[in-house]
């Protein structure tokens, strides 16, 4: 961290867990990063008061005592943005964990200061501009191949532009300088392959735009009744053991974002854990390479300080609009965005500010649409048309499932994408546990159009026809309730057993199945597609006067329900002798 010129600082006056009060600090600015007593422990300001600067901390601040310095650095808390971050682990601000690991062991000493990027590696540089020309802000001078599947574009920073004069071709590291650009007063700027920006500030672009693709995850409860936009944003709620968690872990191994960020925001270590361990074996479907090259993971455990707890997401977000700017569709993973919120609110606490609902501070719902406000569809800087995406999606840990709580409701009221985690649906062991009747999502109009295209034309009429079918099941369970199933018409003994096996065989999916814990569209609309043809055969058959029980008794049953362990390139061909047996099996008797 380079230290403010002028060296100047104050003097510790009071400490109160990881809030810091320092006198003689006039001059000082709001979000500015600090160094905090003899440790050198990075902290941020976060209230000014005359000459006192109130300062969260980022590291444990036992041991500091009044009295001892405090030196600013003039910046604000601000990433290091360059080749080398896909496939790392950082913790909430910025510093490499496996590098820690490997200078100082399982624990983390305070004030440790490690380079976010490595300084020593070699990357190879190929420019892709032209010298001699113009150069604005947000244009490609060149590339480097980061990971196998992520080719990194080193862009003109933000304030920059002028005449290209010189650009550097070979191998260079992140601090070289491979370009140089002078502007129309003659001033040389030197650019490197990174450069650093603020976490709180959104980084520029061009235009918003409206979502229209979709974010195709190979969960069929999420792509086939409530899908997500490439852009848009999505809040997952739900109380303990209900999923939130491997929900995150399944969408960040399978969705085809081109670069996932994990943010494991004050969750347990053990969860982490797995994360770290499991996601660097994990094969990728889309690019055949390991999951962890086209991947950033950001862990700030629950036993890790606070402060850093509530600037992880902020890391996260900023990582990922600076990949989407280069044109990379990118998916966020905060999980979750409630311990954040807690983090806020002990921090609020501390500064004894006036609380508002359940103690949060007033300003909740401010810092939670932000965050999410920076989720989006955008055309980016530069000469070149370059599109990408931010698609953020949100955990949330009501404390005892309450959805009424403030987190949630202050997240409802911005995300486009609610996916309801039940309880009782958890306790049937049945996953993922997304409510179908209280889940919802705005952008089924516009996935609609994409699927008709590039899917089936039939598909929007057969997800109304599945949705139909579980509302009107969970209408006839009041009756069921008072008379039984088997006082039921024998038609609406059909539709409960249809909406058993939409349930059941579609909606219900195996995470750690190999085959059915990813399950693609063309797959997700066969299994759809075979079980409306079973209810209208059965309808048919009903009409027919077929008996229930023999309807209900159908070996093609077990057929559909087998469908989801279909290897996905035979499930063609399944699905087409499936659907012979049930015209076999249902067919009415000859002769009538």
């Amino acid at each position: 961290m380079k230290l403010n010129d002028n060296n100047a600082g104050g003097i510790i006056n009071k400490i109160a867990g990881p809030l810091v009060v320092a006198d003689g600090m006039r001059g000082c600015r709001m979000y500015e990063v600090v160094l905090v007593g003899e440790e050198k422990l990075m902290g941020e300001t976060i209230r000014l008061d005359g000459d006192q600067a109130y300062i969260q901390v980022y590291e444990n601040t036992t041991g500091l005592i009044p009295g001892e310095m405090v030196t600013r650095t003039g910046s604000p808390l601000s990433l290091e943005l360059g080749p080398g971050m896909v496939g790392n682990f950082y913790d909430g601000i910025q510093r490499p964990l496996r590098v820690i690991k490997d200078l100082l062991g399982e624990y983390i000493t305070k004030g440790v200061s490690v380079p976010s990027l490595d300084e020593g590696k070699k990357w190879r540089f190929t420019p892709t501009h032209d010298e001699g020309v113009g150069a604005i802000q947000g244009d490609v001078l060149g590339t480097v191949q980061e990971s196998k599947v992520i080719t990194h574009k080193i862009m003109v920073p933000s304030g920059f532009g002028g005449k290209l004069t010189k650009l550097n071709d070979g191998s260079m590291r992140v601090h070289d300088t491979v370009a140089v650009i002078t502007a129309e007063n003659g001033e040389e700027k030197n650019i490197t392959m990174s450069h650093n920006w603020p976490v709180r500030i959104g980084r520029q672009y061009k235009e918003k735009l409206a979502p229209y693709i979709p974010l195709i995850t190979g969960q069929r409860v999420y792509d086939t009744f409530f899908p997500v936009l490439k852009g848009g944003t999505v809040a997952i709620p739900g109380g303990f053991g209900t999923g939130k968690t491997v929900s995150q872990h399944q969408l960040s191994k399978w969705a085809d974002a081109d670069v996932i960020v994990y943010v494991g925001c004050g969750e347990r270590g053990n969860e982490m854990t797995e994360v770290l361990d499991t996601f660097p074996e994990l094969d990728d479907p889309h690019t055949g390479e390991k999951l962890m090259e086209r991947s950033v993971i950001i862990a700030n455990t629950s036993n890790m300080p606070v402060a850093a707890r509530e600037a992880s997401v902020y890391t996260g977000i900023t990582i990922a609009e600076y990949y989407r700017d280069m044109g990379y569709n990118v998916a966020v993973m905060a999980d979750s965005t409630s311990r954040w919120a807690e983090a806020m609110r002990e921090i609020s606490g501390r500064l004894e500010e006036m609380p508002g609902e359940e103690g949060y501070p007033a300003y909740l719902a401010a810092r939670i649409a932000d965050f999410y406000e920076r989720a989006g569809l955008v055309r980016t800087l530069g000469k070149e048309d370059r599109v990408g995406s931010v698609t953020v999606i949100g955990a949330v840990s009501p404390p005892g499932g309450d959805l009424s709580e403030p987190v949630s409701q202050n997240t409802l009221r911005v995300v486009s994408v609610f996916w309801a985690l039940d309880a009782a649906l958890a306790d049937r062991r049945h996953f993922p546990s997304v409510n179908w009747l209280r889940s919802y999502s705005l952008y089924l109009d516009k996935s609609n159009e994409w699927l008709e295209e590039n899917v089936a034309s039939d598909f929007k009429e057969i997800r109304r026809k599945l949705m139909a079918t579980l509302q009107e099941e969970s209408e006839l369970q009041e009756i069921i309730q008072l008379v039984g199933k088997d006082s039921l018409p024998a038609g609406d003994r059909v539709k409960l057993e249809v909406a058993q096996m939409i349930r059941e065989d579609l909606l219900q999916q195996n995470a750690y199945h190999e085959i059915d814990s990813y399950c693609p569209m063309e797959k997700q609309y066969l299994m759809a597609k075979t079980i409306i043809e079973f209810s209208d055969r059965a309808s048919a058959a009903v009409e027919a006067g077929i008996d229930v029980e023999k309807i209900e008794q159908v070996p093609v049953k077990d057929e559909i329900a087998r469908m989801k362990y279909v290897p996905h390139d035979r499930i063609k061909q399944k699905q087409a002798e499936i659907v012979e047996q049930i015209k076999k099996q249902l067919a009415p008797p000859e002769g009538e």
